[in-house]
């Protein structure tokens, strides 16, 4: 072997009790990786029909890749994947702490949970040592309670937990799965799909190694990477101010979500959400994921007002954008608030923030009231309006019960016009990134196979001058912004990035942010695997994925009819840096569609698949 892999799945049937040890043919890892590249071709040979996600059939597979033994910068994350509850097709949500490295060194690279437990139960596996456990004690209890009580209960502080909060058991369709307290697999809710399995949590501890195939490259070539990252992000204030530090960058392109997206420009919210007064105001530091040089995750504390005081993990970009500038909110100790409430609910953070903004714009046009909202007065700019909804929908309920499916779903319930104003990509809502802007993200999002997803195909970095792949063609000046020249390749390579970062599995932030090029990047895959592959190798891999992605997406009913933007991407702005600007979408998808090789139904013509060896 040595070749960064055990070639070992663990399978847990939850309806049978049964645990088995099967193998994973090296053919399967050259030709996807690991991670989401390799889980959505499990789900692919599986799943043959369309389920119902909060079904038995469904899965929750957790899934790492090359990268989880090796101490390689940005290597703690690994990928959850199932069908979404939330869209009803292929999901894939990431997450980093220190879940992905130990559950390689307990021997592993893949967990999939299958079937449904008959009553709550968690995982507890130490090397081959795994067992199903009592879980009714931890039922009801929020992430925090819940990895406290479980490293209590086994007298294990070394135990890294995966887990659900109250909102997964709830079966919330936005439910996310909280990682040793600061990291979380937030989208597409695949924390009710472990909620419907009576799965509260799985708690892992490892101690082996993971055999590479050339140690002593390996090791040199991460300490040159380790410190090349680490001296790039302090040059760029990213490791100082984290993500927050976008805020005011964003919000002047054009970029955030003002207002449930009907605002144009707020320049001065972002800038007291942004840094450097986030930084200022919380108190903020880096709080690093297992072998990262930059420890994007920011710890807070906050000392006065006295009904704010908290210590803990502080909100992303995302969260500052959905809940923050998306309701008029413009106090970042608000949102940390809610934003704590949200993890400790176990719920997705930009969907919270989305939904609220969705039902104050339902709230002004007179379409839901308090009955429908549990009391609950929706305000613009109101504190209550945001720490309150975001408790009533972890809770599942007032607000929450008539948002429990996600969105869109509420919206079908709410008024016959109100599932056009939901602004979302396959029930998906958007994340903190305007395709009105950077315009390369309408096809990114339109044909995104979780959905609307800014992070599976950075392309609006591209557009914004801080980042890309000369190795793959894309260049600095390639594209401008609202002009429609190379968009959609643009999009379309960096779509293929997303799922290779997913799979290998790494933190896109070691490339965008970081500035460790793919050419590294194969350098060290070559040296941990011993094969011999060039960067075309690894981005075809990355389109590989990508591609039986969305024919999970085919199968679950999505195609062409479903590449679309909402309605309000439409409006044209009045004011600011996008003022006037329209989305060439028609023929930019027009173009994405045959840079891809897909008919006119949207699916991958015989050829694409036979290039792809599918």
């Amino acid at each position: 072997m040595g070749n960064g892999y055990w070639q070992k799945t663990l399978r847990v049937n939850l309806t049978t009790g049964d645990i088995r040890t099967e193998s994973i043919d090296e053919k399967d890892l050259k030709a996807f990786i690991g991670g989401a590249g390799l889980a959505a071709e499990i789900l692919r040979r599986e799943i043959p029909q369309k389920i119902d996600p909060l079904s038995p059939e469904n899965m929750v597979i957790f899934a790492t890749g090359p990268f989880q033994g090796p101490a390689v910068p940005g290597g703690a994350k690994f990928s959850i994947v199932g069908i979404s509850p939330q869209t009803g097709t292929y999901a894939d949500t990431a997450a980093g702490a220190n879940w992905g490295p130990s559950i390689k060194d307990a021997g592993f690279d893949l967990v999939i949970l299958e079937g449904k437990s008959e009553k709550p139960v968690y995982l507890h596996i130490v090397d081959d040592d795994v067992q199903i456990k009592d879980a009714a004690s931890l039922w009801g209890k929020d992430t925090v309670e819940t990895i406290d009580a479980i490293c209590a209960d086994n007298a294990d502080d070394k135990l890294s937990i995966a887990t659900i909060g109250p909102a997964g058991e709830r079966m919330v369709a936005i439910a996310c799965i909280a990682i040793d307290k600061h990291s979380f697999g937030g989208r597409c809710g695949l924390g009710a799909v472990m909620g419907s399995k009576n799965v509260k949590a799985i708690a892992v501890r490892g101690t082996k190694t993971a055999p590479v195939a050339d140690p002593d490259k390996m090791k040199d070539l991460i300490k040159k990477y380790q410190k090349q990252i680490f001296d790039t992000t302090v040059e760029n204030d990213f490791r100082e101010h984290g993500t927050p530090g976008l805020c005011e960058t964003a919000e002047g392109l054009g970029d955030m979500p003002i207002k449930y997206w009907e605002q144009d420009t707020w320049p001065e919210g972002a800038k007291k959400l942004g840094a450097p007064n986030y930084t200022e105001q919380l108190n903020a530091k880096p709080l690093p994921c297992k072998y990262c040089p930059i420890g994007c995750h920011r710890k807070v504390s906050i000392t006065s007002p006295e009904e704010y005081k908290y210590e803990g993990i502080g909100p992303e970009y995302e969260t500052l954008g959905l809940m923050g500038t998306n309701l008029l909110i413009d106090d970042p100790k608000v949102v940390t608030i809610a934003n704590d409430i949200a993890n400790r609910m176990g719920v997705d953070t930009i969907s919270t923030g989305a939904m609220i903004g969705f039902a104050t714009e339902c709230f002004e046009k007179g379409w839901i009231t308090t009955e429908d909202t549990g009391g609950l007065e929706l305000k613009w700019g109101d504190p209550d309006t945001l720490i309150k909804g975001t408790e009533m929908i972890g809770r599942r309920e007032g607000l929450g019960e008539l948002f429990a499916g996600g969105t869109l779903a509420a919206a079908k319930k709410i008024h016959p016009d109100a599932a056009d104003e939901v602004v979302h990509c396959k029930g998906l809502d958007f994340p903190s990134h305007d395709p009105r802007s950077c315009i390369s993200l309408a096809p990114t999002y339109a044909t995104g196979t979780r959905g609307a997803c800014h992070f599976r195909g950075p392309c609006e970095d591209v557009e914004m001058g801080g980042f890309f792949m000369p190795e793959v063609g894309v260049n600095e000046g390639d594209v401008k912004f609202f002009e429609k020249e190379n968009q959609s390749l643009v999009a379309s390579k960096c779509q293929d990035l997303g799922v290779l970062c997913n799979s290998l599995v790494l933190c896109l932030f070691m490339i965008d942010g970081g500035d460790w090029s793919l050419t590294d990047l194969t350098e060290l895959f070559n040296a941990v695997t011993g094969w011999d592959f060039s960067v075309e190798d690894l981005l075809l891999t990355g389109e590989r994925g990508f591609t039986v992605q969305r024919m999970n997406n085919l199968r679950d009913g999505y195609n062409a009819d479903d590449d679309v933007m909402p309605k309000k991407m439409s409006k044209v702005a009045k004011e600011g840096f996008r003022a006037g600007k329209e989305i060439p979408f028609a023929e930019m998808m027009q173009e994405y569609y045959a840079l891809r090789g897909w008919d006119a139904n949207g699916a991958p013509s015989r050829e694409t698949l036979d290039r792809l060896s599918l």
